[in-house]
């Protein structure tokens, strides 16, 4: 194990004698820059056991000590990532860890884990209340004994139940033969005839950490939504495989036992481990273990343009904040440090949870009260107030990306825009009741299809994929383009507008009959329900009275597609430049855009939330005189 020795922090390098907040007195210079790293300062570079073969992430948290900077959030960053980047060199540790677990429960008695994508399990909150999976006393991370036994009991208790048609206690009762009770009734039940292992990630060269952000965008405040981002970096481990081990307590000799208990985990851990299950994290493949009877839909994409990302990423770990060419470092307009960051594109189970949940919630404003969007909102995708686990799992495999994006240098103009492959996977979770299992399935396939024809997702989600090479600056190109494998019928489509106008208005009935069977309400679309207010600067993102969802076609212009085209007019511009009351705003206060506009090729679906005022009632006329009327159909509020 390396040393715990501490930086010397009031010496070297006189950073903490040039904090940021000194810049402007002449920059530093390009030979002492400014250091704004409360912690990484290069002549204070931690300095493990030279005898140690690792540096473990738990040395930098005794390393660690609390920030006070402004750009605390930046070295925060910093700090994961150089963590991450050191995990490369566990593997020697792990090695000896993976032997010591075949040897203790034997060859025959260990199998192979793999996770598809992300796992955190256990662990806590660190410094900056940062969470960190669980962590052994070297500093390595794995999986406790506790939760996997905490998974197959879990496991064993379910299964009885669904046999036996039983409640948890009762179930909970039966299960003393295999995982011990103190109040079994013979004595020999009373401790567990099993005993677990700590699994251990296989000895890789990849890294064993990977920094993930979580970013609660919408959240409610009483009865109505607020839009803030609120990004949330955190420690998990990506694609790992787990070596488990398990054996028979002494003086226990019945194998069948070891069998039984080992499907119990085998079939608790696919179902998934750790935090954030029902986002796609924790789920584990295991060879000839089949696969999970709770899917209910598999659909393969592909998505063109702005990428789905999971994080912004330090070019250089090392130096976080851009430099001039002479060297010393860049500030933006409002004198704070440019950070060096590019976006880290990903396939993620969480974005497509978050877009099925924007929607579902954006359509279910028309037809319930706000308080019963609230709580079906828990119920189906899960919620802390009120707390719930949430009926749908939402998970992704064989993602990658097929396309990078181009560099945002004037080297990146003429490349081809990003694109990224996977296959979309819904499945119930554990709380979902099976007697609405089947309208569930019917709900989501239906408010699925109306995700991927409504908008796009990930970063530029509101508009389809467009270039912008004829420009003179990137980014090269904007928006997203969601396409799903057309080859069921059920994604197929037509090919004129008012062919595709019934098509539509089918999934819209079929997703409000079906959420008026769970939800046991009496749902009435005509007319809709109004939510919030609506001004020409006010609206809410709700398809309700004041929305229109329409269906159009017509003539592009400047490389993109009719409906886009029109957004982005002359006529449509304020000042000479886009009105932030149709097309959304960034400087001054975020606000995204009333408008979502889908590219399906032959037409475009166009929602406008807050129809009923300029300048969203303008574009919406715009949209109806400028093509005929074969290429313009209304779909919402049903006529």
């Amino acid at each position: 194990m390396a040393s715990q020795q501490r930086p010397n922090l009031k010496g070297g390098n006189g950073g903490a004698n040039t904090p940021p907040q000194h810049r402007n007195s002449g920059n530093g210079g390009a030979n002492t820059p400014p250091q704004p790293s409360p912690w990484l300062y290069p002549g204070r570079e931690h300095k493990p056991d030279n005898n140690a073969s690792f540096v473990s992430f738990v040395e930098f948290l005794r390393w660690m000590r609390a920030p006070d900077s402004e750009y605390k959030d930046p070295t925060k960053i910093q700090i994961l990532q150089m963590a991450e980047e050191k995990s490369k060199s566990y593997k020697d540790w792990l090695k000896q860890l993976n032997e010591r677990t075949r040897k203790l429960a034997g060859e025959g008695n260990c199998f192979q884990a793999k996770c598809s994508w992300r796992i955190r399990v256990g662990g806590h909150r660190g410094p900056e209340s940062i969470l960190l999976p669980a962590f052994d006393a070297l500093g390595m991370p794995f999986i406790p004994s506790s939760s996997l036994r905490g998974v197959a009991r879990t496991q064993a208790i379910k299964e009885i139940m669904r046999k036996q048609k039983i409640d948890w206690k009762q179930a909970e009762k039966q299960i003393a033969p295999w995982f011990g009770s103190l109040e079994a009734n013979n004595p020999k039940d009373r401790a567990g005839k099993v005993v677990f292992f700590d699994a251990y990630p296989i000895s890789s060269a990849a890294p064993m950490l990977a920094v993930d952000m979580a970013n609660n965008i919408w959240k409610w405040q009483g009865n109505s939504l607020e839009y803030k981002p609120n990004p949330n970096a955190f420690l998990s481990l990506t694609e790992p495989t787990f070596l488990i081990g398990l054996r028979l307590a002494s003086g226990c000799t019945d194998t069948a036992i070891l069998d039984q208990v080992k499907q119990w985990l085998q079939a608790g851990l696919q179902s998934g481990i750790g935090s954030q299950v029902n986002s796609g994290y924790g789920g584990l493949l295991i060879a000839g273990a089949g696969v999970p009877s709770d899917e209910f839909l598999r659909l393969n994409f592909s998505l063109k343009g702005q990428l789905i990302h999971g994080r912004q990423k330090f070019n250089n770990s090392s130096q976080p904040f851009q430099r001039e060419r002479n060297g010393s470092l860049r500030f933006d307009g409002r004198g704070n440090l440019r950070t060096d960051t590019v976006p880290d594109a990903e396939v993620r189970a969480v974005a497509f949870k978050s877009m099925l949940r924007y929607w579902f919630r954006v359509l279910a404003f028309g037809v319930l009260s706000v308080q019963e969007v609230q709580e079906w909102e828990a119920t189906l995708f899960g919620g802390i107030n009120p707390k719930k686990h949430g009926w749908i799992k939402v998970n992704l495999t064989d993602g990658k990306i097929t396309q990078k994006e181009p560099r945002g240098t004037f080297e990146g103009k003429n490349a081809p825009c990003g694109e990224q492959k996977g296959t979309l996977l819904l499945s119930y979770s554990s709380e979902a009741p099976a007697a609405n299992q089947k309208n569930l399935a019917e709900l989501l396939k239906n408010l699925t299809w109306l995700m991927f024809h409504l908008g796009g997702i990930g970063q530029g989600a509101r508009r389809p994929c467009y270039s912008r090479q004829t420009r003179s600056n990137a980014p090269w190109w904007r928006g997203s383009t969601l396409t799903p494998d057309r080859d069921n019928e059920f994604w197929k489509l037509p090919a004129t507008v008012k062919e595709f106008q019934v098509i539509f208005k089918q999934r819209l009935e079929g997703f409000y009959a079906k959420l008026a069977s769970i939800s046991g309400k009496k749902i009435n679309l005509k007319p809709p329900l109004s939510f919030g207010r609506v001004t020409g600067d006010q609206w809410s993102e709700a398809v309700d009275s004041n929305c229109k969802i329409v269906v159009c076609s017509g003539k592009e212009d400047f490389g993109k597609p009719y409906a886009l085209a029109v957004l982005h007019s002359e006529d449509f511009k304020r000042y000479g430049k886009y009105d932030g009351n149709l097309c959304g705003k960034v400087a001054g206060g975020v606000k995204p855009s009333p408008v979502w506009i889908a590219n399906l090729g032959d037409y475009q679906i166009v929602t406008v939330f807050g129809s009923t005022q300029e300048p969203r009632k303008k574009y919406l006329e715009t949209l109806r005189t400028n093509t005929t009327s074969n290429d313009f159909a209304q779909i919402w509020p049903l006529t």
